[in-house]
């Protein structure tokens, strides 16, 4: 018998790419097709890979992130050449930051053609190096599959981001040779050392004040059961980025802190602050700036599946690296008795209980129309419950919900807080929704930033997707606005001019809902909530509290 492997023939360079998507279990890819392109936008029609045309490559890369932050499988994005490119480059960088799993393949020039001044050339492997963990032209029909298979590893593997693949168009279109890998498992991670392990439990028996604060990674679901098991054991006190949120179960809010980012003042900042010991798990100094939050008085442990990125503000002392449920695991094991909180911890989350408490009683209350955010807060809350995903975009409203909105299950809200970009939420509502139809998808931004991929109601539409989004109006950048007024006194360039997002929404065949009046809000989302498919939700807001959230708000200033 002979052993000698036969290499695989191809018609076109592009039946090879999309094989090897097969390969990799992709479902779906988002993306703009053109010439440089076509081809592999044509063998897909042969496939099982479903094509989801977008109104902007941005989009793509923030459809294919929520599906690769809820599944852990990088989604996909498939752009043509040069613009094509260009505007993917902000949804790949947020992707990057965000720690969502994403590959994209571009088109570009043929190769002959790359020193040439022939329209849509550029060194996007250039572009793209900086925002992505890899990113690599395809040199021969004969790398194709190795080139394709190698950024799914990149953009899954560690802490997951956005790789990109550079797809000249002779290398689409011509025949190529070579076989299809098969998709790799990620590699099994032990527990971190036992003895280093040992190390930080005595650290934990020895320290009056210590805090969790939970990142990105610890939410990954993989990761949740040996996290609540560590929680529930050791009692101590925890605060999440806003990439963590949902990390929480309920068994243990009575110690949750709520999530800090933006501005350090919290009552999860105050615990770090008054902390003696904090044990980061799964986070990167991009979700929240160590200097905000660590004032040089506290021992550091960073648990984690990479090393830590280390900075001034950021010098662990001991770094337990590897699999992070068995290190969790095997830490909970070692917690001898459940903490006892000192006076002053106490002190910080009982306030922080009574605040969600007020918040509970007499959020309802808040009368004045344009609507006052913690209002709309608190009617969101009823509608989003365990079986609800919530996406948020970036405004003012992004810190009022980040702070009052609770959730209890891992990656039910995706908030972007590396990069901070607008116009996140729809596209990002759509990519959660196609992970899983079954379940309602409310999104959140501001009338800015939706009018920045507001395009993609006329996707959710063609889709049918069962998604809900909310636009606060207040006709201005609102959050640059807090922050210029704080340090200058003066406004340049945040206000703009009125739209009718109800008759918006409704000429892409969406179902549009305005809310008239403060005492409309409630039965206006109800009936928003009982849409089936695409449905928007105008509220005028009310943002003169907005000052107060630079400073130590309490609630009883406002309820």
């Amino acid at each position: 018998m002979s052993n000698e492997n036969h290499t695989q023939q191809w018609a076109h360079g592009a039946d090879m790419v999309v094989k090897q998507l097969e390969a990799q279990g992709v479902k779906q890819v988002f993306g703009i097709p053109g010439a440089k392109i076509d081809k592999v936008f044509d063998s897909l029609l042969d496939s099982s890979i479903k094509i989801i045309p977008v109104r902007h490559e941005a989009n793509a890369a923030f459809m294919a992130g929520a599906v690769g932050r809820i599944t852990g499988k990088a989604g996909v994005a498939l752009v043509t050449s040069g613009p094509g490119c260009s505007n993917l480059i902000t949804g790949m960088a947020t992707a990057n930051s965000e720690g969502d799993p994403v590959v994209a393949l571009g088109g570009a020039v043929k190769r002959a053609d790359k020193a040439k001044l022939v329209h849509q050339s550029m060194d996007t492997v250039a572009m793209f190096s900086p925002v992505t963990k890899y990113a690599v032209e395809v040199p021969s029909s004969d790398a194709i599959a190795e080139v394709v298979s190698n950024a799914f590893r990149a953009a899954e593997q560690g802490r997951p981001g956005s790789a990109f693949v550079s797809l000249p168009q002779d290398i689409a279109d011509q025949p190529a040779s070579g076989n299809i890998l098969p998709a790799g498992s990620p590699p099994a991670l032990g527990a971190a050392p036992d003895a280093m392990i040992n190390d930080v439990a005595k650290m934990i028996a020895a320290a009056e004040n210590p805090v969790f604060l939970l990142g990105l990674m610890a939410s990954r679901q993989e990761n949740i059961e040996a996290l609540h098991l560590l929680l529930e054991k050791s009692h101590i006190p925890v605060t999440s980025t806003y990439q963590a949120a949902g990390a929480v179960n309920q068994q243990h809010f009575s110690r949750f802190a709520g999530r800090v980012g933006l501005f350090n003042n919290q009552a999860g900042d105050r615990l770090l602050h008054l902390a003696d010991l904090v044990i980061c798990i799964g986070y990167s100094p991009v979700e929240y700036e160590p200097a905000m939050w660590n004032t040089g008085n506290a021992r550091l442990v960073h648990i984690d599946v990479l090393p830590a990125y280390e900075e001034r503000n950021y010098i662990p002392d001991v770094e337990l690296i590897g699999d992070i449920a068995s290190t969790l695991d095997k830490l909970a094991s070692k917690i001898e008795k459940p903490l006892i909180l000192t006076p002053r911890a106490s002190e910080i989350l009982i306030d922080r209980c009574n605040q969600r408490d007020l918040l509970n009683r007499k959020g309802a209350q808040l009368s004045q129309f344009a609507i006052h955010p913690l209002r709309i807060v608190r009617a969101m809350q009823d509608i989003v419950n365990s079986d609800v995903t919530l996406t948020v975009d970036m405004g003012s409203f992004h810190i009022w919900i980040a702070r009052y909105l609770y959730s209890f299950r891992a990656r039910q809200m995706m908030i972007s807080n590396g990069q901070q970009t607008m116009g996140v939420s729809l596209p990002w509502a759509i990519g959660a929704w196609l992970v899983n139809p079954g379940r309602k998808v409310v999104s959140v931004s501001g009338d800015g930033g939706f009018l920045q991929s507001s395009m993609e109601l006329e996707t959710a539409v063609r889709l049918g997707a069962n998604v809900l989004h909310i636009i606060w109006v207040d006709n201005a950048y609102n959050m640059v606005a807090i922050q210029e007024e704080k340090k200058y006194q003066r406004l340049s360039g945040v206000n703009f001019g009125p739209v009718d997002f109800k008759a918006y929404a409704e000429a892409f065949g969406a179902k549009g809902f305005a809310v008239g009046s403060t005492a409309e809000l409630e039965p206006t989302l109800r009936a928003a909530m009982d849409t089936e498919g695409p449905a928007v939700v105008a509220i005028p807001v009310d943002y003169s509290d907005n000052p107060l959230l630079m400073g130590q708000l309490n609630l009883n200033q406002i309820l």
